[in-house]
């Protein structure tokens, strides 16, 4: 985009514009991004055949239809015991006298597909298990399409060391929208990132009226629908924090040039603020397939992706800064980006464990983001001046989910006490 080095997503840089239809992997089938993307397929046979398909292994049904109605060669599941049901599931979907799939089983079998032969890997892997996916289609040359945005923060300088310039198409419907609002200009054109948030179910609400909301409220998204952890996370805004250490990663742009404002009718997907004053906004109804379609087809764009806006209708558009007491956690990822090494690690795996105690019923939803910036303040500065390696993150994580879980009891306990 300019006379600097491209940044990991660059609207101007095609990595590899195959002709025909593009051979894709997706890991994480059977979730939300898996879904709609399998959609996008069907409806374009012609620009697009998937080999290889991953899941965790809890919808194995699912997942044996979409290899069907997809005749992909191989199917892969993170848990081994799902093997027997998938393999009776496939046999159901294929009937007899027809050969099933390859099936791999295990930790590394999304890493394996992700290294196979294709054009597009898409990483639709929800969590910071999605790491060794992103670095093994990095390092096999693939073009990433890239849903999983735990893997960009937690090994930020490990993707980074990988990537060629234009080699990931971000998938978040808010890069996407970045991502083709900065074709726009040239990197020296660019005065600021404007990152959009709904707002999430408890817009509006202060700190303390925030206490004892309950697990369905947080997970009542008014404009989405997605999977529980990354809907708890937009409810605690913890998601757009993500994002915007993602952004500064993927387009190299400084923290403080990066801006979070609240849209609570989710039209307009993000925003670049130019130099000479316009700003440019994407803007789309609600729906992932059109990002989805861009991180798949770019540089060309698939027709009828997803909806577009019917403007013989009136509509009002809504745009309210962020209340950072509120919801401090997007100050709190700005914090940790800027420590970099392990410490974006340390907080996602904190929020990890911490969603995961809400949803069960073992802490408060205040106690989330608490507890988050307890562990990230007892982490500390991470060392600096030696490169980040895959086990010092690995290291990193173990330590933050024990000590997330360590004081999510205890915050349990007193509370009963």
């Amino acid at each position: 985009m300019s006379d600097s080095p491209a940044p990991l997503a660059d609207p101007h840089v095609v990595f590899d514009a195959a002709e025909g239809p593009r051979d894709l992997v997706i890991l994480g089938s059977t979730g939300s991004i898996g879904t709609q993307a399998i959609d996008l397929v069907l409806r374009n046979p012609d620009r697009f055949r998937v080999t290889a398909l991953s899941a965790a292994g809890g919808r194995v049904a699912l997942l044996a239809e979409q290899a069907r109605q997809l005749r992909v060669r191989t199917v892969a599941v993170a848990a081994p015991d799902a093997v027997p049901a998938l393999r009776e599931a496939l046999r159901e979907q294929y009937g007899t006298g027809e050969p099933l799939p390859e099936i791999l089983a295990g930790p590394e079998a999304a890493t394996q597909l992700a290294a196979g032969d294709c054009h597009t890997v898409l990483n639709g892997i929800t969590g910071s298990i999605g790491l060794a996916p992103t670095l093994a289609a990095l390092e096999a040359g693939r073009t990433l399409a890239l849903a999983n945005k735990e893997s960009l923060i937690v090994g930020g300088p490990l993707v980074k060391a990988l990537a060629e310039p234009g080699q990931i198409i971000p998938v978040d419907s808010e890069h996407a929208a970045l991502f083709q609002a900065l074709a726009a200009g040239t990197r020296a054109d660019v005065r600021k990132l404007v990152v959009t948030a709904s707002g999430g179910p408890f817009r509006g609400r202060t700190k303390s009226e925030l206490v004892g909301v309950t697990r369905d409220e947080a997970l009542s998204h008014p404009t989405w629908a997605m999977g529980p952890v990354i809907t708890i996370n937009s409810a605690t805004l913890v998601n757009k924090g993500l994002e915007v250490i993602e952004a500064h990663l993927l387009y190299d742009i400084p923290f403080d040039r990066i801006e979070v404002v609240v849209h609570p009718q989710s039209y307009v997907h993000s925003m670049v603020e130019f130099t000479d004053g316009s700003t440019l906004a994407q803007a789309t109804p609600p729906d992932m397939r059109g990002p989805i379609a861009i991180g798949l087809g770019w540089p060309q764009r698939i027709p009828d992706a997803a909806p577009a806006f019917d403007w013989s209708k009136a509509s009002s558009w809504e745009f309210f800064p962020l209340d950072n007491e509120a919801f401090p956690s997007v100050g709190l990822a700005r914090h940790v980006g800027t420590l970099g090494a392990t410490a974006p690690a340390v907080f996602n795996a904190a929020n990890e464990e911490c969603v995961d105690a809400f949803l069960a019923g073992r802490l408060p939803f205040n106690g989330i983001m608490d507890t988050v910036t307890a562990v990230v303040a007892e982490h500390g500065t991470p060392a600096t001046g030696t490169s980040l390696t895959v086990a010092d993150v690995l290291e990193a994580e173990t330590w933050a989910r024990a000590r997330a879980r360590e004081l999510s009891a205890k915050a349990t306990a007193e509370a009963r006490a």
